[in-house]
């Protein structure tokens, strides 16, 4: 039992011994620190590859499928038809007949600013005729009321002698041939001028008579009368005038411009409804999937194709974490790596860096877009890709 003791205790001096000599004597330690040493090795992403530009195509109504003009596969050009629904003839016929009642409003409209122009005009003209009016009558009236000049009335007094004298030897040609038939050209000639001389001295001889004449008291009451008639013409020309020169009826122009205005919401409303029978590209690319068959049903917003393009490719970050994002920029560089393809390598700079945060497994993430200035026919939409941010 003692002997036992014994070697217990032997044993535990042993181990005491040792874990001393273990311990180092720092006070004559002369050893030199070893820094620690980290290599930044950048910020790692993983993402997505996608066309730069992507579209999930729909029709915007229902019906049923009429035409499928490509195929899955095919490159089309933006604006280009992919598919068509039935009913283009009804629905075509309803635009030609909404553009027909816009024409006829049209009509209508530009019909009644042309009357009231026509109306202004005519308006216009009767304040011109009653100024002229008014100017005769006054005119007259002050003749009237004023003896003539002795030289008014010696040019008179000739014109008359001159005129008689005409008027006779008219008369005195005349009366060789006034025997001879009716249809003789000569005698027909002299009884032409024989008229437009007596016409002459009889205009002349009146003027003379007038101008010789003194006013009574009924002329001049008569030439009063015209004038102030003449002045209410021109007075009530100018109100019309006043009134149609301001352009149509208020009321008639609002109803004819709300009616123009009704058909083209309707004409635009039937082109959109024929439109939306029709499938077409937004924009030039690739047409990565095709859902749709001739005569099938389909219903407004039903997935039909699906449009990229690929020209540009672009990598989506998805675990871009809080504590990763201040330490890049747009513009970075990024070297772009891919699961499915080992050995490529692609570059590319950081395009856009989301501004709102996306929690995934607890982590606050930020999507970050990544431009690719390098392609490789290998590229497929949706390979795992690997950014290596050079920042």
């Amino acid at each position: 039992m003692m002997k036992t003791s014994y070697q217990f205790l032997m044993l535990l001096a042993v181990l005491l011994l040792s874990g001393c000599g273990a311990i180092p004597n720092l006070s004559k330690s002369t050893s030199t620190p070893v820094p620690i040493v980290t290599q930044d090795k950048g910020v790692v992403s993983q993402g997505r590859l996608l066309p730069q530009q992507y579209v999930n195509l729909s029709f915007n109504t229902g019906g049923l499928v009429a035409e499928v003009l490509v195929k899955e596969g095919d490159v089309v050009q933006k604006g280009q038809a992919i598919a068509r629904l039935d009913q283009r003839e009804q629905f075509a016929s309803a635009v030609a007949k909404a553009e027909l009642d816009l024409l006829t409003a049209q009509q209508a409209l530009n019909t009644l600013n042309d009357n009231a122009a026509v109306a202004t005009s005519a308006a216009q003209k009767k304040v011109a005729d009653a100024r002229a009016g008014v100017r005769d009558a006054q005119q007259r009236l002050d003749n009237l009321n004023s003896s003539s000049p002795e030289t008014d009335l010696n040019s008179a007094r000739a014109s008359v002698t001159i005129l008689k004298d005409r008027l006779d030897q008219a008369q005195k040609d005349f009366n060789a041939y006034k025997n001879k038939p009716d249809d003789n050209l000569t005698r027909a000639q002299l009884l032409s001028r024989l008229a437009d001389a007596q016409k002459k001295y009889d205009n002349a001889a009146r003027l003379l008579n007038n101008l010789q004449g003194t006013a009574n008291q009924i002329d001049l009451a008569v030439a009063d009368a015209t004038l102030s008639l003449a002045q209410a013409q021109l007075d009530l020309a100018e109100q019309n005038y006043q009134k149609v020169q301001a352009g149509p009826n208020p009321d008639d122009l609002a109803s004819a411009q709300a009616r123009v205005k009704a058909m083209e919401t309707a004409l635009a409303a039937s082109k959109a409804a024929h439109d939306d029978l029709e499938l077409k590209a937004p924009f030039s690319g690739t047409l990565s999937q095709l859902n749709l068959k001739v005569g099938e049903l389909v219903s407004p917003g039903q997935p039909a194709a699906v449009l990229g393009d690929f020209s540009q490719w672009v990598v989506e970050t998805s675990d871009l974490t809080e504590i990763d994002v201040p330490k890049i920029k747009v513009g970075d560089a990024v070297q772009v790596t891919f699961d499915a393809l080992p050995g490529l390598e692609l570059s590319g700079m950081v395009d856009t860096i989301g501004g709102i945060d996306v929690l995934k497994n607890g982590d606050t993430t930020y999507t970050t877009r990544i431009r690719l200035t390098q392609s490789d026919p290998q590229l497929r939409w949706g390979m795992t890709a690997i950014a290596h941010f050079q920042n």
